[in-house]
């Protein structure tokens, strides 16, 4: 995963949250699944930062 993704899918729920706040209901479910999408990406990236600390630590 890629800060870029990250990003992106950033934007594409900031586009989707403000159709739903103008009452766009679809846009809210749109929304939901970008929150997960981000989440997962989130939790990818945080392993593997980690993985990369762990590692230059055992040299």
């Amino acid at each position: 995963m890629s800060i870029q993704n990250f990003l992106s899918k950033v934007d594409a729920l900031k586009d989707e949250y403000e159709k739903f706040e103008r009452g766009n209901k679809a846009a809210g479910t749109r929304a939901r699944k970008y929150l997960q999408e981000i989440k997962t990406i989130a939790h990818e990236m945080r392993a593997a930062i980690q993985a990369k600390k762990s590692e230059e630590q055992a040299s």
